[in-house]
């Protein structure tokens, strides 16, 4: 089952995503609990991540992501959005800086997020229930 998803920054507007609830259930389960949330950017090379009121341990975890996951990283109680290459690649394949749960993706161009910047507010809700 997936659950639509809309993120937001001042630089990006609102993009979509979806949270697939049979990646990491526990993971997913705990997310969507939370929604709504805003909090505060940070950039790593191609990863923009911001902690989030979830905490979790690793749950089918992995380093090596796709281009457009969106990662749970429990060291950090942060959400992660990998729209390229980080500082740990070798290539072009985006790769953690330690085990994220992967539990979405980006529906629409994940290339919206290079203009992120480190300090922005960036904010996440259930498609259809708007934040102020």
């Amino acid at each position: 089952m997936t659950k639509l998803i809309r993120i937001h920054t001042a630089s990006t507007g609102w993009v979509e995503a979806e949270i697939d609830e049979t990646l990491n259930p526990e993971t997913a389960g705990k997310i969507i609990t939370a929604l709504p949330f805003s909090s505060i950017v940070r950039r790593w090379g191609e990863e923009v991540y911001f902690e989030i009121p979830v905490t979790t341990g690793e749950e089918n975890a992995q380093i090596e992501v796709e281009i457009g996951n969106l990662g749970f990283w429990p060291a950090g109680n942060c959400f992660c959005i990998f729209f390229g290459p980080t500082p740990a690649s070798q290539g072009d394949k985006p790769v953690a800086a330690s085990p994220v749960n992967i539990f979405g993706r980006i529906i629409d161009s994940t290339s919206t997020f290079s203009r992120t910047t480190s300090g922005e507010k960036i904010t996440v809700e259930l498609k259809g229930e708007s934040v102020d």
